[in-house]
């Protein structure tokens, strides 16, 4: 189990700063011609600012103030921000990649030919339209066809593959005990809503977004033509609310070690009885499995009994529901369209359906990710970037091996182990060294669902293929063409995709302030999670184990308690406030990164003359790079949903929260109590 933390609101990394580099000897032997050095921009984007609002007092608003009143959130976006747009940009590189596969004919089974034709089959509407149903009606049978409680685990197990009306879901990935092993998981699932507290909250906009869900089950069922629509919505509605009652919470599933539950089949059985585990399993092509790791081993249990409890007829209420969902997008108009009211509309406040192209594109993507990323380097990456990366990378470690040694809470023993734990992160950078094979996978341009389902199977069977066979370390969990970079606590690595090295998070004619302030922020962000709430809970190995003195660890949790009640009190929108506890890895992520970032701008700048660059000192440009990075503007229906879902902070309290524990921030705009943006010094947060 493979355990990956995401910059996920979006990542900014360096193509490589001049800090970084070291000089180029010259033939001083020849004559040299005089030449000046370009001078550098601030990096800053003054018509963004609004200056009517001292930094002092909201240093967001201050940096981004202007793009914020007269920024438009796109009509078929649920948010708009800098990393939008980069995302934006890569799509629209992707797309012309993929049109130009398209517009000729390809060698059966190339890749170009499974691009091309995967993108056809999603852009052929009008046969989409015509056909209705009738993609479905094979599975539609099957479901109706299950006539008892075994044949249910079975279809429950077969299905697996599909990942539609399971309320359990198994996976292989790597054992956080034994990372150099690949071992099977389990997890709780099943619900159509985001999470379990859209059925649970008591409030009245919870009780109108589940009653707005319930006429979503309704309409997909009269579209499909079914009687009594009404009593089908409530029974599955009843049995997806019985289900979330007994999930975990968001918060209890980042605990490592809560969620770690070694069992034997025998033991699985002994927990969770009265469901038949053996056909599952089989059906599951698990069959063989000495050990699964179940994640949520109360939940487990539940079901066990509910799926004994609820008749038959309304589990193949449920099944069949869960089919035209997870198929709605891939389905008639009429179809796509309930879809995008209820998801789109009601969700996430999206005003419009993105186009049919951009559909086409994601769905390629989805199933054949690494392919177009293979297509997508050789057009877009700049080789030398890696290299350059390479550079700014090791910077930043040597940063954090000196902040670590500076820990005044942190006792010599436990500094030794997260030394050594930082001495093995491993870095990707760009794309795989090794590219994903896709033969097991067959394209047609008239059959959509067909590739579909083809690849669910193709990517199911690589992945339970893994089971006995050594950790594959040149695997990547993002495609290159992703806007994105995340930490892997078994592979104890971090991971920077090709698409987001490069502008506008890295501005080439700026100096080193704003690019440490903006991407170094970030490269640190993903070195900290190494080190956040459970990143610190494995070593440089991968492994699941405590490797810290006792009180050190209570320091940590001091530290960590604090961070928590500071973001809790932040209240982005009606009565909702930050859950602290959830986002705690991500905010000290971010915390940590920017003061290390810091640290390794100043040890780069070291000696160099302190420029002021339009008005800026370098360490104001260094803090709104930061800001500038997290500019963004949210629906408040996708603000809500980010709120409880999303264990990354909106992007405000990502600048407001860190800035006002950096007493680096306080000396470089003169911050004084009675500001905003100020902290007493015993509730400022400093773990790293």
């Amino acid at each position: 189990m493979n355990k990956v933390s995401a910059l996920a609101l979006g990542v900014a990394l360096s193509l490589g700063l001049a800090a970084c580099s070291q000089p180029v000897a010259t033939d001083t032997t020849q004559p040299q011609a005089e030449q000046a050095a370009p001078a550098l921009s601030s990096g800053i984007n003054p018509a963004n600012m609004d200056s009517t609002v001292a930094p002092q007092q909201d240093f967001f608003r201050y940096v981004n103030g202007n793009w914020l009143s007269s920024t438009d959130i796109p009509a078929d976006k649920a948010r708009w921000g800098s990393f939008d747009e980069l995302r934006e940009n890569a799509e629209k590189q992707v797309l012309a990649i993929i049109q130009e596969l398209a517009a000729t004919s390809h060698a059966p089974g190339s890749d170009s030919q499974k691009m091309a034709d995967l993108y056809r089959s999603y852009l052929d509407e009008a046969r989409i339209n015509a056909l209705g149903l009738t993609p479905l009606q094979g599975e539609i049978s099957r479901i109706e066809n299950v006539s008892n409680s075994a044949e249910l685990s079975q279809y429950w197990g077969e299905n697996q593959r599909y990942r539609f009306g399971t309320p359990l879901a198994v996976y292989v990935g790597q054992d956080q005990r034994q990372s150099d092993q690949y071992i099977t998981g389990a997890s709780q699932a099943g619900l159509g809503m985001p999470d379990r507290d859209y059925y649970i909250k008591d409030d009245e906009r919870s009780k109108v977004l589940l009653a707005q869900y319930g006429a979503f089950i309704e309409t997909l069922w009269q579209l499909a033509g079914w009687d009594n629509a009404g009593q089908a919505a409530e029974n599955i509605l009843a049995i997806e609310t019985r289900l979330a009652k007994a999930q975990w919470s968001r918060i209890q599933n980042r605990d490592r070690n809560a969620t770690y539950n070694k069992l034997t089949k025998a033991e699985l059985a002994a927990l969770a009885p009265g469901f038949d585990w053996t056909t599952f399993l089989a059906a599951a092509n698990l069959n063989d499995i000495e050990h699964i790791v179940v994640r949520q081993p109360s939940y487990f249990e539940a079901f066990a009994k509910i799926q004994a409890e609820v008749p038959l007829a309304q589990w193949q209420q449920y099944l069949k529901f869960h089919l035209l969902r997870a198929n709605a997008n891939n389905l008639s108009e009429p179809f796509v369209n309930a879809s995008f009211d209820f998801y789109g509309r009601t969700l996430s406040g999206l005003q419009e359906q993105r186009t049919r192209e951009k559909r086409a594109v994601s769905t390629v993507e989805s199933n054949l990710g690494f392919m177009v990323g293979k297509e997508y380097v050789a057009r877009h990456f700049q080789p030398e970037a890696k290299a350059r990366m390479d550079e700014m990378i090791e910077n930043l470690r040597l940063a954090f091996k000196e902040a670590i040694n500076d820990l005044e809470w942190m006792s010599p023993q436990t500094k030794v182990e997260a030394q050594a734990k930082l001495a093995k992160f491993n870095t990707k950078i760009g794309y795989p060294d090794v590219w994903r094979d896709y033969q097991c996978l067959t394209i047609a341009a008239d059959d959509l669902m067909g590739n579909l389902r083809r690849s669910a199977e193709c990517e199911y069977q690589r992945m339970t293929d893994r089971l006995g066979q050594p950790v594959n370390r040149d695997e990547w969990g993002m495609t290159p063409q992703t806007v994105n970079a995340y930490y892997s606590s078994t592979m104890n690595e971090i991971v920077f995709p090709a698409a987001i090295l490069q502008p506008p998070f890295f501005n080439v004619d700026a100096d080193d302030a704003v690019n440490y302030g903006a991407i170094g922020g970030v490269i640190g962000h993903e070195f900290t999670h190494g080190f956040d709430d459970q990143g610190r809970r494995s070593d440089g190995e991968g492994n699941l184990r405590d490797w810290w003195v006792p009180e050190d660890e209570s320091q940590f949790r001091e530290r960590a308690q604090r961070m928590i009640d500071q973001y809790s009190n932040f209240n982005p929108i009606d009565d909702l406030r930050l859950q602290g506890a959830l986002g705690l890895g991500e905010n000290i992520a971010d915390l940590g990164g920017l003061t290390v970032s810091y640290k390794a701008y100043q040890n780069a700048t070291k000696g160099q003359p302190a420029a002021t660059i339009d008005g800026f000192t370098p360490e104001q440009r260094f803090f709104m790079g930061w800001a500038q990075v997290w500019r963004i503007k949210f629906r408040d229906e996708a603000l809500r949903q980010q709120v409880i879902t999303g264990p990354h902070s909106p992007g405000m309290y990502r600048v407001l929260g860190v800035l006002s524990n950096m007493p680096e921030f306080y000396q470089a705009f003169d911050v004084k109590p009675g500001d905003a943006m100020y902290r007493e010094e015993d509730v400022r947060v400093k773990i790293w």
